[in-house]
C-alpha cells in the first residue's frame, strides 16, 4: 500500500524574508507564520504607532520652530549661563529617531498587508522604548524652559494646513487597503466593526477639516497689501554680532527700512545697546573684569563698557554657522567691534533715512539713574540729530513727558485701551497677533509690528494678514521673498478640496469592493487547485520542490505482484497508476 503525502511547493520569497527578517529577525520560512498576531505583539504595535505619531509631532514642531532657534538658545543661556547651540543635538537625535521609527512602522504595515504574523525583535523593542522615553523627556523639557513656543504650532497651521490636509488624506486613503483587507474577512467580529467605524469617522473628519481652517493666504490676490517693511532686530545678528555698528550696517545693506535695538542705561547715564542683563555672553568682560562678570550691565560706567570687545565672541562661538562665509576683512572688522552707544546707532539711522525702534530696559531701583533714565534717553535722541517722529520706543510709560516721540506698547490691548493711552502702534509677538486682531487694529488705524519673523512662511502669513512691518533677525533671508510663498483664491481652494475628497472617496470604495471580491474568490477556490496551478506555471528553476514523500508499507506480508511503481527523475514527480504508481 502506498501512502501519499500532499505535494509541497516552496517559492522563493525574498521580499517577505527581508520584511520579516529586519522586523523580527525571522529570516527562515519555518520561522514565519500567517496566524493572527498575539495580544502582546499587538500591544507593541500600538506602542510603535504611538512613538511614530509623537515623533511626527515633535519633528513638525522643530521644523516650524526654526524661526525661533535664537530665542531657544537664549532661554537655555539664561538658565545655564553658557552659550551653546542646543538645537544641533536636538535636531540630530530627532532625525535619527524619526527615521528609525518610520522604517519600523513601514515594516509593520507590510506585515499586515502580507498577512504575516508580527513579532518585533527584542532589540527593536528596546529601541522603540528608548526613542519614546527620549521624546517624552524632550517634550517635558521644552514645556518647562520654552513653554510659550507651543503657540507656533497653531500659527504655522495658517500656512501649512491645506498641504497637511492633502497629505493626511492621501495617507488615510492608502491605509484603506489594509483596513479593507482586515474587515472583509468571513469571520467578522465586533472588533472588526469597531475598526471600520473608527476608520470611517477619521475619513469623514478629514473630508470636513477644511471648514475649520483659517488661512490668510486663501484670498483674492488683488486684495493683497504691500510687502511689510523689514526692521533689523538688533541689526543682522546672523551676519555680525548683535547690537553692533557692523550688524546695523549689514541690516541696512539687506533692505531693512528700520533698526531695532535693546537699550540699557550705564551708571553714568549713557544709553548703550545690550540685550542681556550681564555682559558675559557678548563681551570679554570675564577677561577684563573677571570679578564683575556677573554684575548687571547697567552698573558699569561708559568708559569701562567701551573698553570691552563686543565682536570676538561671535567669531569664536559662531552662533549661526555663518563665520565661514565671512571674508578676512569682515572678520577683522567684527573682531574689533566695541559696545555700541545709542547715539551711534541713531546717527546711522539718520544718515540712512530710516527709523528706529528702541526697547528700553529701565534701571533697577537701586541704580543712580533710576529716576532720570527717560531724560538720558531723550538727550541721546536729541544729540543724534534724528527726527523724533522717526523714533519709537517701549515701554509706553511717562507719556506726559513725551513730546514728538512715538511710543508703542508691547502687549496685546483692546482698541478702547489703545485710545485711552493715546498709542498709535503696537509691537506684538507673532503668537499674540491673530488674523482677526490684525484686521481689527488696521481698521482702527493702529499700526502693528510683529516680531520675531525670520522664516519666509511666517512672513507670507503676516503679509497676507496685512501687517505693515515685521521685526527680523534675518533681513538677508526675508529679502529673498518678493511675494508670499503661496497665494490662492477661495474658489480655487474649494475646487481642490472637493475634488480631492471625491477622488479619495471613490478610491476607498473601489478598494473595499476589490478586497471583497478578492476575498470571496479566495474562499471559493479549492486549495488543491491553488497548489497544483502554482506547480504547473513555475519551472523547476524558479521553485524549490520538496519531492513527494512516498511511504511504502507492506500489507499482508508484502506488495502484490500487480503493484508497480515507476519514478521519473527527469521531472521529479511520481504519479499513481491503477496498479500502483505510474508516470
Amino acid at each position: 500500500m502506498v501512502k501519499h503525502q500532499p505535494l509541497q511547493v516552496y517559492e522563493k520569497q525574498v521580499f517577505v524574508s527581508f520584511v520579516t527578517g529586519i522586523y523580527g529577525c525571522r529570516w527562515k520560512r519555518y520561522q514565519r507564520s500567517q496566524e493572527d498576531s498575539s495580544r502582546w505583539e499587538c500591544a507593541w504595535f500600538i506602542i510603535l504607532c504611538s512613538s511614530f505619531f509623537l515623533l511626527l509631532f515633535w519633528t513638525y514642531f522643530w521644523l516650524v520652530a526654526q524661526n525661533d532657534f535664537n530665542e531657544f538658545n537664549w532661554s537655555v543661556y539664561n538658565r545655564s549661563g553658557e552659550w551653546r547651540d542646543e538645537t544641533i543635538p536636538i535636531l540630530t537625535s530627532t532625525t535619527v529617531g524619526f527615521s528609525y521609527i518610520t522604517f519600523l512602522m513601514i515594516l509593520a504595515l507590510f506585515h499586515i498587508s502580507l498577512g504575516q504574523q508580527m513579532n518585533l525583535y527584542w532589540v527593536h523593542k528596546i529601541g522603540v522604548l528608548a526613542t519614546l522615553i527620549t521624546t517624552i523627556s524632550g517634550v517635558v523639557t521644552v514645556d518647562d524652559i520654552w513653554g510659550d513656543e507651543w503657540d507656533i504650532l497653531l500659527v504655522s497651521l495658517q500656512s501649512t494646513a491645506p498641504f497637511l490636509h492633502l497629505g493626511a488624506l492621501a495617507t488615510v486613503t492608502a491605509i484603506s487597503w489594509l483596513v479593507a483587507g482586515y474587515v472583509v474577512r468571513r469571520e467578522r467580529s465586533n472588533f472588526h466593526v469597531m475598526v471600520l467605524l473608527i476608520y470611517i469617522v477619521i475619513l469623514l473628519a478629514l473630508y470636513l477639516a477644511p471648514l475649520t481652517f483659517t488661512c490668510p493666504c486663501i484670498m483674492d490676490r488683488h486684495s493683497l497689501r504691500p510687502r511689510p517693511d523689514i526692521i533689523g532686530r538688533r541689526g543682522a545678528p546672523m551676519l555680525a554680532p548683535e547690537n553692533t555698528m557692523v550688524s546695523f550696517n549689514r541690516a541696512l545693506q539687506h533692505g531693512a527700512s528700520s533698526l531695532e535695538a535693546d537699550v540699557t542705561i550705564s551708571v553714568d547715564g549713557v544709553p548703550f545697546l545690550m540685550r542681556d542683563r550681564t555682559l558675559r555672553r557678548t563681551t570679554d568682560v570675564s577677561k577684563v573684569f573677571p570679578a564683575r562678570q556677573y554684575d548687571d550691565a547697567s552698573f558699569f560706567n561708559w568708559t569701562e563698557i567701551r573698553s570691552l570687545n563686543a565682536g570676538q565672541w561671535f567669531l569664536e562661538s559662531d552662533p549661526y554657522w555663518t563665520v565661514e562665509t565671512l571674508t578676512a576683512r569682515d572678520r577683522s572688522r567684527i573682531g574689533n567691534q566695541t559696545v555700541c552707544s545709542l547715539v551711534e546707532m541713531l546717527r546711522l539711522a539718520a544718515r540712512a533715512n530710516s527709523s528706529a525702534l528702541l526697547d528700553i530696559r529701565k534701571p533697577p531701583p537701586e541704580h543712580p539713574r533710576y529716576r532720570s533714565w527717560f531724560m538720558d534717553t531723550l538727550w541721546a535722541v536729541q544729540k543724534a540729530g534724528i527726527s523724533q517722529k522717526r523714533v519709537t520706543w517701549t515701554p509706553d510709560t511717562d507719556r506726559g513727558r513725551v513730546r514728538g516721540l512715538q511710543q508703542t506698547a508691547n502687549e496685546k490691548l483692546s482698541v478702547e485701551e489703545i485710545r485711552q493711552r493715546g498709542i498709535t502702534s503696537l509691537t506684538l509677538h507673532y503668537s499674540k497677533a491673530s488674523h482677526k486682531d490684525i484686521q481689527e487694529y488696521l481698521a482702527n488705524n493702529v499700526s502693528v509690528t510683529v516680531y520675531p519673523v525670520n522664516d519666509p512662511w511666517l512672513l507670507s502669513v503676516l503679509w497676507c494678514s496685512g501687517v505693515p512691518s515685521v521685526s527680523s533677525d534675518a533681513p538677508q533671508v526675508l529679502r529673498k521673498v518678493p511675494y508670499p510663498i503661496w497665494l490662492m483664491s477661495q474658489n480655487a481652494y474649494n475646487f481642490i478640496w472637493i475634488t480631492s475628497d471625491l477622488v479619495s472617496l471613490a478610491v476607498v470604495i473601489g478598494i473595499f469592493c476589490f478586497q471583497k471580491w478578492r476575498m470571496s474568490g479566495m474562499q471559493n477556490y479549492n486549495p488543491e487547485q491553488i497548489m497544483l496551478s502554482a506547480v504547473t506555471r513555475r519551472s523547476s528553476r524558479d521553485v524549490n520542490i520538496m519531492k513527494e514523500k512516498l511511504i511504502f508499507s507492506e500489507l499482508n506480508n508484502g506488495l502484490s505482484s500487480t503493484e508497480e511503481l515507476s519514478l521519473y527523475p527527469e521531472n521529479g514527480y511520481a504519479r499513481y497508476s491503477d496498479g500502483g504508481v505510474s508516470d
